[in-house]
């Protein structure tokens, strides 16, 4: 799975380094002094790197909760992020992280530990409802079975009720959470697009039955479940694709069940943009008409409207209440 597993030297002694360690015995195991030396270097080719990417294992240093990005989330709570991983295992050409990172390569920040303090203090700074996403700079469930993430993650937001975590995924991988007590301030939150769309541009994401059966067993097992059609890519037969897939999806889920359910145009930061189109300069998608706006870049539509075209099709399956538009 790994072409070879970095360590920084600071973290060689933690536990479940060790654990992840034992793990992958045959794949290079190489020290090193920070991630960034390996992560940040000159000279690596996102694309080419993704084929056989490593896995870096470090301690995060600085600010380990942010404040989430604005229009970023579905509840006016004050909301907040936090990011135990850097990359993600699929390899949507949509994505904007291949823009944003130099390196294709996996960062796994084991220190939680330094994450549950920190949470646990800004909590108390925002006593009250608040939001926590998981899931902006990565899959949150993708390397589940490495990581852990979630399993030591859930017991402690069943400590804190007032605390939603949302954890934003497109992974089948939802053992850990099969097995533990669902939580009602736990969201699992899965991202679809139609079905051209996701055999065009989502490579080696699972299937979107695969997806809607991980999403049906948590469910009937009592999680709270989200859905995100996100982004929205407009096109030809838009509202047929996307009338098809609500017809799938909500054939199999308990639609007055579910939590929330959102959608969002494709945008991506200006530079970001610059950087994918130099790693894919023939990709068709990366051609189509864009607007630029206070530095971000998002797609026209030779439909005046297709955005609430496709909220009126879903209306007919989900509530107004259920339903917000990301920004």
């Amino acid at each position: 799975m790994f072409s070879a597993i970095y360590i920084e030297n600071e973290v060689k002694r933690y536990e479940r380094v060790e654990r992840i360690l034992n793990r992958y015995p045959d794949v290079p195991h190489i020290s090193c002094e920070r991630y960034g030396e390996i992560f940040n270097r000159n000279a690596q080719n996102f694309r080419l790197q993704k084929r056989s990417p490593a896995l870096i294992l470090a301690r995060k240093h600085g600010n380990l909760v942010l404040p989430a990005p604005e229009g970023y989330g579905f509840d006016n709570s004050p909301s907040f992020y936090f990011s135990h991983m850097l990359n993600c295992v699929y390899d949507c050409r949509y994505c904007f992280l291949q823009g944003m990172y130099r390196s294709a390569n996996y960062v796994v920040f084991v220190n939680y530990e330094e994450f549950e303090s920190a949470l646990s203090t800004n909590i108390v700074r925002y006593p009250g409802p608040s939001v926590y996403y998981s899931g902006y700079d990565c899959d949150s469930l993708a390397l589940e079975p490495v990581s852990k993430f979630c399993k030591y993650f859930l017991p402690f937001f069943s400590k804190h009720p007032e605390a939603v975590i949302e954890i934003r995924t497109k992974s089948t991988q939802v053992r850990t959470l099969l097995e533990h007590t669902p939580l009602e301030n736990c969201i699992i939150a899965m991202s679809f697009t139609a079905h051209d769309e996701a055999k065009r541009w989502e490579h080696k994401v699972p299937s979107i039955a695969k997806r809607l059966d991980a999403l049906q067993k948590l469910q009937q097992a009592g999680w709270p479940i989200a859905i995100r059609f996100e982004p929205l890519i407009f096109g030809r037969d838009m509202l047929e694709r996307y009338l098809s897939l609500f017809e799938q999806i909500f054939g199999v889920l308990d639609s007055s069940a579910i939590h929330s359910v959102s959608t969002g145009g494709f945008r991506m930061p200006v530079e970001y943009m610059k950087n994918i189109i130099k790693l894919y300069p023939d990709e068709a998608l990366f051609a189509r008409p864009m607007h630029t706006k206070n530095g971000v870049m998002s797609m026209l539509a030779k439909d005046s409207c297709p955005h609430d075209a496709i909220e009126e099709l879903l209306f007919g399956f989900i509530s107004t209440k259920q339903y917000y538009r990301c920004a």
